[in-house]
Order: structure tokens, then sequence, then C-alpha cells
């Protein structure tokens, strides 16, 4: 018998640990960790140089604060949609959607963890990321989880504007104020999501008409959904030329999103034209390549060139 294996510890501390893991599980962790990643690229793109200690430590508090008013955002999507969850085979495993955690702990684990990120940010930050993070908040679990989602299949693009805020949020901690490069980080998202989404929604259509979510592919059908990729992804193409355009960045960042953009738009094309639920898989994936490393890339740029 091995004392190390949790298969062995006491009923109690096997129990609660599982409770934190459930815990965890609401607060989205891959997503919270793009948002993050997001967030941090804002920040690192507002400080000009190398960033000294005081930056560093600044910059650490800010992704903290962020981090816990997202995961705060993402336990009260999963407890307003638990229901919807429960009937899609891509959430059914959530403990809300399981019945694993009660809905009064699972808002007040929502809200501890907002009032939580809400306070770093105001007190160790600046008044401004505080409110523009619980605005963004706002965003996500009410205006797009209870109201857009529901009754509009245009809920991704309208609610995509929350997903966007991140290098808003990031730029925002380090400044005390938003510039017009936060708002060109904001566009290249907001205009990213729309594909990143309807692509997984061509291959789990079933899911969405089961649950009775309007989105795209089930109001308007596989095919529109599909051109409707295909274009969003050539006006993305263009807004992740602005940073190069407006001086942002460089020709290491410009070579990136050329070929990231390209291939997004290659994949779009390729679905428009030829559908197939492998093919929509593939796309998704892409998408999700497509957005962390032309964000690296702007990293890399901002040190390198």
């Amino acid at each position: 018998m091995n004392p190390s294996d949790p298969s062995v510890l006491p009923a109690p501390a096997a129990s609660a640990h599982a409770k934190w893991a459930q815990f965890y599980a609401l607060t989205k962790p891959r997503v919270v960790q793009l948002i993050v990643f997001c967030a941090l690229i804002g920040m690192v793109l507002a400080v000009p140089g190398v960033p000294g200690w005081p930056e560093l430590k600044l910059a650490a508090i800010a992704c903290a604060g962020i981090w816990l008013v997202a995961g705060a955002a993402a336990a009260f999507n999963c407890l307003v949609e638990q229901r919807i969850d429960a009937k899609m085979r891509r959430t059914a495993w959530r403990p809300t959607a399981k019945g694993e955690l009660s809905n009064p702990l699972t808002l007040a684990f929502s809200g501890g963890l907002c009032a939580l990120g809400c306070w770093i940010l105001y007190v160790w930050v600046n008044p401004l990321t505080m409110w523009l993070t619980f605005a963004t908040f706002v965003g996500y679990a009410v205006v797009y989880t209870v109201i857009l989602k529901p009754l509009t299949p245009q809920n991704i693009v309208i609610g995509g504007a929350s997903g966007a805020m991140p290098p808003v949020l990031g730029w925002a901690a380090m400044t005390g104020s938003v510039g017009p490069e936060a708002l060109i980080l904001f566009l290249i998202i907001f205009l990213w999501t729309p594909p990143h989404f309807w692509a997984l929604a061509l291959y789990r259509v079933e899911d969405y008409r089961k649950a009775g979510l309007p989105m795209l592919p089930v109001t308007h059908g596989n095919e529109f959904t599909r051109l409707q990729v295909f274009l969003y992804t050539l006006v993305l193409f263009a807004a992740c030329l602005m940073p190069f355009i407006f001086r942002m960045s460089g020709w290491l960042y410009l070579l990136a999103a050329v070929a990231l953009s390209a291939g997004f738009s290659w994949h779009a094309w390729r679905l428009w034209r030829n559908y197939s639920d492998a093919l929509a898989r593939k796309t998704f994936r892409f998408s999700l390549i497509h957005l962390s490393v032309l964000f690296a890339a702007l990293l890399l740029d901002h040190y390198l060139v």
C-alpha cells in the first residue's frame, strides 16, 4: 500500500480534495489561462523596454486579480447554464451539471472570487482596472450568459466584447489608461471570437439544438454559418495587420500574423467549400493556435525587435 496514493487517503481528506477539484473545474481553467495570457500581453506591450521589479510585481498582482474575477464569471456561467450543460456532451461533466455542487454554494464561491479579485485590483493595481474587470464580469456572466445567449444567434458577436477585454485590462493595469494600442488588441480578439465559436458550433450543432440555444448553425443552417466563418477570417486577417501598420510591432510579428491569418482563412475556405465535422474540428483547433501564437509573436517582437 502506497500512503501517497490519493485512493488510500482518509475519507474526509479525499472528500475535501474532490470538493476543491470541483470548485477548480467551475473556473474553467483552460479558458481562464488564455484570458490571463492575453491580459499579460497587454501589460507587456504597455511597458517600453524590459520591465523592472516594480512593473513585474504590478503585473503579477494584476494577473492574480484578473484570474480571480474571470474564474468567478466562469463559475457563475456554470451556475446559470447547469440545465443546458447537462444536455450537452461537451459540458455534461461539469459539477453543477451533475448536481455535485449546490446552487447557493456555487453562487457564494463565484461571489467570493469576484469580490476578492476586485479588491486586489482596486487596492494594489488601480480603480480603472478594477471597474473594467468588473464590467467584463457583468458583460459575460449577466449580459451574455443570461440575456444574449438564449435569445439571439448573434450572441457570440455581441457577447464577444467581454471576451476581447483582457488586453485592455492588462494595458489599464500598467498605465492607468486605455490607449489606442489596447483597442487594436481588443479588435483582434473581438473579430476572432465568432469564427472560433461557430467552428465549434458546426460540429456540436445537435447539442445546441437539444439544449434550445439559438446558435447560428441552428437558426440559419450549416452553409450560411460556414460562409460567415470564412468572411470573418478575412476581416480578422486585416485586423491582425494593424499592430504592424500602427508601428506597435515589427517584421517578426508581421510574418507570423500573415502566416497564421492565411492559415485560418485557408481552413475556413476549405470548411465552406467542402464541409465535414473533422474539418470543423481542425478549424476550431487552429483558431486556438492562431490566437495563442499571434499574441506570443507580439510578445517576442516587442523584446527581440
